[in-house]
């Protein structure tokens, strides 16, 4: 295998066998569990799914904050032989109903809290539920035991949910190989020790924040799962747990950089990692005033293919617009309009081979065809590579540039928002005849979430009612910042609603 990590690959379960029986593994609200802690409440968790659900290969999801159920879950599944299906905590029963129904999981265990949410529809049938900490309890008085298992690597470890520009979430298929070289690969070039203690602010649900957990279990650490409500918890947490790697997305960021760290904290950071959207150069400059002895790792990925760049910290200060060169077990191709491997300094389609591509979108052939496609002719790997559809240049001394995407993805937050999810909950209240979704630029946020609408005839009140609404159907991070009434949308030749000019205008009008 190409790639500079030549190791056997195991089950992704095997991570919890990592450490050392002394060494802290993870600090809960509830107390730190030992990594000998870890393997016992993972093996147990196991040995209860697989009396709970003998079916190898069903789909099992989980719908709660950062704890122990989810945290162990990823590894717990792998090793009773089921599929992780994590839901984000934040989404709302329709789109939980959606990946149900779509994953077709056969259990979901959610907190009481939200279980009450979901209405008899947004149930499929087949599915059971069950309370977070009735599953937890259960599970400790029958106690048993699971030996770690020889599954195959190919064999299919946990299906993440992603927003595409079009249509509803989409499963992304992951191997026990796709997780276990993932891990493998961010522990290695990040430098990951047994010593380091990560502090996971990131939603679990999404492949940058699975992998807080996961490379660092692979090099032996310690995670601190954190929900945090206001962004000082992160620097009071920091400081509390001693934290060493601390992740996050480009809002946050912003968010820290506001904050007063004390210089002792801030001082016991050894790297910072950057995902989910560019880091504009004042950033990285205040970041690295703030964190001086801190190593900043700005990464570019997608769900498709777990990571695919990072920035060598030492070139941050010199090239901070770069995405950096490929991550180990990673193949990154530019490929021109040609089909040809792109002269340097000539723009291309981001293509991504090897190990690290996901097995394609869950029961989704149509889709799968259009992102997952035979790699270049140039390719080391060969087999199949994730066309990302970002256009990239590649300079002389190999660094990539970002240069843009062709679909029309909002990434706000962090976040990657598919318009058509906002635009049919709109068009679902009966209260709009037309609505367009639209991502602005926004200084705090990366893009804002800009929704165009044009009001039903029959509609009154509209326009106080249509953000009640929303706010029952969409999560809090789809909610749009502004909400446009227009008497008529802008219709291009095609006879089509005028997205392009939409944008333009809703644009200038922003900046006004």
């Amino acid at each position: 295998m190409p790639g500079s990590l030549e190791q056997s690959i195991l089950p992704l379960d095997h991570l919890a066998l990592r450490g050392h029986d002394d060494g802290d593994a993870l600090v809960l609200r509830e107390g730190v569990l030992s990594w000998k802690d870890l393997r016992s409440r993972v093996s147990r968790l196991a040995a209860w799914l697989a009396r709970e659900v003998p079916e190898k290969g069903a789909r099992v999801a989980t719908w709660a904050a950062k704890g122990e159920l989810t945290c162990l879950m990823p590894l717990a599944a792998a090793r009773a032989g089921l599929v992780h299906v994590p839901v984000n905590p934040l989404l709302k029963h329709a789109q939980v109903a959606h990946i149900l129904g779509d994953s077709g999981s056969v259990l979901l265990i959610a907190t009481p809290a939200r279980l009450s949410t979901l209405n008899a529809a947004d149930v499929p049938g087949g599915c059971r539920l069950l309370g977070e900490g009735e599953a937890l309890q259960t599970a400790a008085d029958l106690g048993g035991d699971m030996l770690p298992s020889e599954a195959d690597p190919d064999d299919l470890a946990a299906i993440l949910y992603t927003s595409g520009s079009t249509g509803r979430p989409k499963g992304v298929m992951l191997s026990h190989a796709n997780m276990w070289l993932g891990a493998q690969s961010v522990a290695d070039y990040l430098g990951l020790a047994a010593d380091d203690r990560t502090l996971a602010v990131l939603p679990l649900s999404f492949d940058y924040g699975q992998n807080q957990l996961l490379s660092t279990w692979f090099a032996g650490g310690c995670v601190i799962p954190l929900d945090y409500l206001m962004p000082r918890d992160v620097v009071k947490a920091a400081g509390r747990h001693g934290v060493t790697t601390l992740a996050a997305v480009p809002p946050l960021w912003v968010q820290v950089c506001e904050l007063d760290w004390p210089a002792e904290t801030a001082a016991k950071l050894r790297r910072l990692t950057n995902s989910g959207g560019a880091l504009t150069v004042d950033l990285v400059r205040r970041l690295r005033a703030l964190f001086p002895q801190a190593r900043l790792f700005p990464m570019y990925g997608l769900t498709e293919a777990f990571r695919s760049t990072y920035l060598d910290p030492d070139l941050v200060d010199s090239h901070p617009t770069s995405m950096g060169k490929a991550i180990p077990h990673a193949e990154i191709l530019v490929i021109n309009d040609l089909g040809e491997v792109a002269e340097d300094g000539q723009e291309g389609e981001l293509v991504h081979c090897g190990p690290l591509v996901a097995q394609g979108y869950w029961q989704d052939a149509a889709r799968t065809a259009e992102r997952y496609r035979p790699a270049p002719a140039a390719s080391r790997y060969g087999g199949i590579a994730v066309w990302s559809g970002d256009r990239v240049k590649r300079a002389a001394d190999g660094l990539l540039y970002f240069v843009g995407r062709r679909d029309a993805m909002i990434k706000s937050a962090g976040n990657r928002i598919s318009p058509q999810e906002i635009e049919e909950a709109a068009l679902g209240t009966g209260l709009v005849a037309e609505a367009v979704a639209l991502g602005v630029a926004d200084e705090r946020l990366g893009q804002a979430v800009h929704l165009v609408v044009r009001a039903a005839p029959s509609s009154l009140d509209a326009s106080e009612e249509l953000p009640r609404k929303l706010m029952q159907e969409l999560p809090n991070f789809m909610q749009p910042k502004v909400i446009h009434w227009r008497d008529a949308m802008p219709i291009g030749p095609n006879g089509k609603i005028d997205r392009t000019g939409l944008a333009a205008q809703i644009s200038a009008e922003t900046a006004a």
